[in-house]
């Protein structure tokens, strides 16, 4: 018997035992507490998780005073006076943290116990199927929901863990801009956060193994690649790093090319190459809750081998996303507490890199599409060249693409541009819903507006049969009447 287990003073009984302040733990908190539910939280670090400290919220903050900063530079084409920003990152860093300290107040514990949570902030491990210790407390429940996020892959690089490298969980902490920021990893966190930091003055090199943003359309991926690169961020993709070591106050990164051998010296290494469940510590096997590298194993009610068990966001193994965690959070309201069979559906997930331009999708891809559909589908595509909102604010690259079948079913969309995550909820609706084409193209859309697209694209479905052969000919007809 463990020291902690000798020394435990008191035992809680309770409804549901939540394992992780995160975005989905906060959420099955407070929703089964205010549904009438006994709960208890249980949080090891801060609340608020990954997203609100270390991941959505201050990447967020620093990627809009990067946007700032590159305003400035580009006002000539408006006829104002362009200048070189002066950007005191001791501020910028100030800034992001005021962000998250606006926020905090919603993840507190205070509000939690308001709520009337019973909030415990410490290490829960699980020492029987249904039973979990956490500071001294036993706490035993009907259900518990295991939502302890993911935190940065370390990929097993040579040499790596012998330099001061950064994580999405210390880069935030920097007072003081990168002279040379290396960031291992072409994904969406590492493109984003390279451009946030060359935009606030800091050279940027992104190493990538095979393509960035590849999981992303191969097309619209190309659009953001343009932009970085117009802007010097610089994109080696298709390397193998060798090694990384400390040299002279800074760090040298080791990469093969193409059978060619480089050196690349920076000041800074962030490691944005991918994420990795948080299971450390859970004593999984206690509870008799089958596990892998991927995460808990879940089913499609989010229950895991022990069915009292539910397992919600990164650490199910499914989409990361903040929002599919909030998503599972009202599945396992459903299951636990109504009583009702509920399922996940990730057709119509949606998923948004926050580069500038942005790149936002949902549902099947044109390779996925092309994959299962086969000759039954339409690619709609319209350009935002031919967007008069984008003329007028001078930004007119990037496109929307939209995946429907030859009965104008719509399977997926994707766009690539400013602000492409605000245009994409329309076509969350669509796909969600099973929607049609002809839903898209009847609807009223205020001009002038990005929007417009949305119209136009799906107005494209019909042009072919619209302005053909056979509709001349019967508007002749009609016109003879």
């Amino acid at each position: 018997m463990a020291f902690g287990e000798m020394m435990t003073t008191e035992t809680v009984e309770t409804d549901i035992c939540v394992i992780g302040a995160g975005s989905g733990g906060l959420s099955v908190a407070a929703g089964a507490s205010q549904m009438g539910a006994r709960v208890v939280l249980i949080e090891r670090g801060k609340m608020g998780g990954d997203c609100l400290n270390y991941g959505c919220v201050p990447s967020k903050a620093l990627i809009a005073a990067g946007h700032r900063a590159e305003e400035l530079r580009k006002a000539e084409v408006f006829g104002i006076k362009p200048s070189v920003p002066e950007v005191d990152f001791s501020k910028v860093h100030e800034h992001v943290h005021t962000v998250i300290g606006a926020i905090e107040p919603n993840d507190s514990v205070e509000r939690f116990e308001g709520l009337g949570v019973h909030v415990i902030q410490a290490t829960g491990r699980f020492t029987g199927p249904r039973e979990v210790m956490a500071g001294g407390v036993t706490v035993r429940a009907k259900f518990f929901v295991v939502s302890t996020g993911s935190s940065a892959g370390v990929p097993p690089i040579p040499g790596l863990s012998d330099v001061p490298y950064l994580t999405n969980e210390t880069v935030f902490d920097l007072t003081e801009c990168p002279e040379h920021l290396i960031v291992i990893g072409g994904g969406p966190i590492g493109c984003e956060l390279a451009q946030a930091h060359r935009r606030l003055g800091a050279r940027v090199t992104v190493l990538e193994m095979f393509s960035i943003l590849e999981k992303d359309d191969p097309e619209a991926a190309e659009v953001v690649r343009r932009q970085l690169q117009r802007e010097d961020v610089k994109l080696r993709e298709g390397v193998h790093i060798v090694g990384v070591s400390e040299e002279a106050g800074g760090v040298v990164v080791d990469i093969n090319a193409d059978g060619v051998s480089e050196r690349i010296n920076g000041s800074h290494v962030l490691v944005a190459a991918g994420r990795s469940p948080n299971l450390d510590g859970l004593n999984l096997e206690a509870a008799g809750i089958k596990y892998s590298p991927k995460g808990i194993d879940v089913d499609a009610r989010l229950r895991s081998s022990n069915k009292r068990v539910f397992a919600i966001g990164d650490v199910a193994g499914a989409l990361q996303f903040t929002h599919v965690a909030g998503y599972h959070a009202g599945i396992v309201i459903r299951n636990a507490l109504l009583k009702l069979p509920a399922k996940v559906n990730y057709k119509a997930v949606p998923w948004v890199t926050y580069t500038d331009p942005e790149l936002a999708n949902v549902g099947l891809t044109e390779d996925q599409a092309k994959e299962r559909l086969g000759d039954n589908i339409r690619i709609l595509r319209w350009p935002f060249g031919e967007n008069d909102r984008a003329q007028a604010e001078r930004k007119t690259d990037g496109f929307i693409k939209v995946i429907a079948d030859r009965k104008g079913r719509i399977h997926g969309a994707c766009i690539v541009r400013s602000h492409a995550g605000e245009l994409i909820l329309p076509w969350v609706l669509a796909v969600g819903q099973g929607l049609k084409i002809g839903a898209m193209a009847s609807a009223i859309v205020p001009y002038p507006t990005q929007s417009e697209v949305t119209k136009r694209v799906a107005g494209s479905f019909y042009t072919a049969s619209l302005f053909g052969d056979r509709t001349k000919k019967l508007v002749r007809f009609l016109l003879r009447l």
